[in-house]
């Protein structure tokens, strides 16, 4: 396997590919990872990641809560404030079609060092994503059967038996998750397909129930009833955590590059396609969530959320039908991101940045899959959910937490690509397979990108801020209310221990009778 290292600069991409896998080498790498992606494959990467039916569901009772009807509101400005930086990323996309997108733009716009960290943050960040993504299964499974609460009685997630069963349930989902993780890509790709399809058409029908079974104007969106203190500007900044953990993850059609046809192409106009899409959908499904829902003050929509709202508006058959299409769209989506959180581990062990590189780095040249690292996210994503036996605040610790470490991520690649372009470094020539125009901002780029990194960090400030109200609400666990600031610092202390020991050893003399 050729490998390259990353020396303190890294090289800008070719600017005319003669073949997908031609334009690899160029970056000094082989083609390992089976080609084998289309245009709705590369869509569905995308997605699924995001899986608006996964995440709505799983922090539409927290928005509410905290938020009231207002937060509605906060959902088209983080969508804007992500296409900002989702647009950036169509670019980069573009020019570097390369595994491990994040750590890959990042190195090349800046230099190995801060690159290496932000592919560290990614990855640690994504992790937590796979195991705040499996904990969805608890909103939704218990509600259309009780048997699946395997622990205790009571499936709110925020109880000690919910918690504990959210757990249960999904360190299950890990199981298959992995399992499909190691099989052929092309297994991987059918079921990533089927599941967002699957995902669009359920999506859309509750769009439409819910609208047509409005009990309310929209002009409720206005109403900031049962919102924390500080009055519509606290009501959104809370209330945006539910829809900043729905749109991320988009850039995982990057991710896939080296597994897509015409990458060039495709990337750009599928991270740009999903993260819109999902945007749309997420959207109207707050809206109809709170138009259709009995009431706004029986205390239920803070708690049950939209899986209220379905069993109890549109009746059980339906209500229920709908939300086994959910419980597809979750296992799709846990797949999906433990696939890209792999796909990075991959990228950051074949330059030889991470340990045990030589093993992460291995590819299954029958499936074309990088078995070590689907193993390692299954096995770490399932020990965080151990924190859920622990404290049922833990649910909320672990969503903030992954919200934060990828929006951090992204914005050490806006930020060094908004140097690069006010330098005049950045490039928009070339060409893609086709021999169209590579995707490009033109004259748009920097105060696009400037305002994609003013957003991305004060977002990520919003959403660190240690709140007592919001993770800490009954008291007497400081460490939830400041859990993503520790863990942030235990990230970067991990990595700053890891580099130090690597520079240490590469560096310590020879012990005597060592081969020259």
């Amino acid at each position: 396997m050729t490998t390259t290292a990353p020396s303190d600069l890294r090289p800008d991409p070719p600017h005319s590919p003669t073949s997908e896998d031609g334009s690899l080498a160029e970056f000094g790498y082989r083609q390992e990872l089976h080609r084998s992606l289309g245009r709705y494959a590369s869509f569905a990467a995308g997605f699924s990641f995001i899986s608006v039916l996964t995440t709505v569901f799983q922090f539409f009772a927290f928005g509410y809560a905290f938020g009231g009807p207002v937060f509605f509101w906060a959902w088209p400005v983080v969508l804007a404030g992500q296409l900002l930086v989702a647009a950036c990323f169509a670019e980069l996309a573009a020019r570097y079609p390369i595994s491990g997108a994040i750590y890959q733009w990042s190195s090349r716009l800046s230099n190995a060092t801060f690159g290496w960290f932000a592919g560290w943050i990614m990855v640690i960040g994504q992790i937590v994503v796979v195991a705040a993504a499996a904990l969805a299964l608890q909103m939704v499974l218990p509600a259309i059967w009780s048997g699946f609460q395997l622990v205790g009685g009571d499936p709110a997630p925020t109880s000690p038996d919910g918690a504990a069963n959210a757990a249960v349930l999904g360190v299950i989902l890990l199981v298959l998750t992995t399992l499909v993780n190691i099989l052929d890509n092309r297994v991987m790709s059918v079921i990533n397909r089927v599941g967002v399809t699957a995902e669009i058409i359920g999506a859309i029908l509750i769009v439409v129930l819910l609208l047509t079974h409005s009990n309310r104007t929209p002009s409720i969106t206005f109403h900031t009833t049962g919102s924390l203190e500080g009055g519509l500007l606290g009501a959104l900044l809370v209330g945006s955590f539910t829809a900043a953990y729905v749109m991320i993850g988009f850039d995982s059609a990057g991710e896939m590059s080296e597994e897509t046809h015409n990458p060039r192409r495709t990337a750009p106009r599928t991270i740009l396609t999903a993260l819109t899409a999902a945007g749309l959908l997420g959207g109207l499904i707050i809206l109809g969530g709170l138009l259709a829902a009995p009431s706004l003050t029986d205390g239920h929509l803070g708690v049950d959320g939209l899986s209220y709202v379905l069993t109890s508006s549109l009746g059980d058959g339906v209500g229920k039908a709908l939300l086994a299409d959910v419980v597809v769209a979750i296992a799709v989506a846990t797949l999906a991101i433990q696939t890209a959180a792999c796909r990075m581990l991959f990228s950051m062990a074949r330059d030889s940045q991470l340990p045990f590189s030589a093993r992460l780095s291995k590819v299954n040249p029958r499936t074309g899959m990088p078995t070590a690292p689907a193993l390692t996210v299954g096995i770490l994503a399932a020990a965080l959910l151990l924190l859920n036996f622990a404290s049922p605040d833990a649910f909320l610790a672990i969503g903030t937490t992954c919200i934060v470490m990828l929006y951090l991520a992204y914005a050490m690649v806006t930020g060094p690509l908004l140097l690069r372009r006010v330098r005049g470094e950045f490039t928009v020539q070339g060409t893609d397979e086709t021999g169209a125009r590579l995707f490009s901002l033109g004259r748009w780029g920097v105060p696009v990108n400037a305002l994609a990194l003013v957003y991305g960090l004060v977002m990520t400030v919003n959403l660190a801020w240690p709140r007592a109200a919001v993770y800490d609400p009954a008291g007497g666990h400081w460490y939830f209310q400041w859990f993503t600031v520790l863990f942030l610092v235990a990230t970067l202390a991990a990595g700053l221990g890891y580099r130090a020991y690597r520079t240490r050893t590469a560096t310590a003399p020879a012990p005597e009778g060592a081969p020259a």
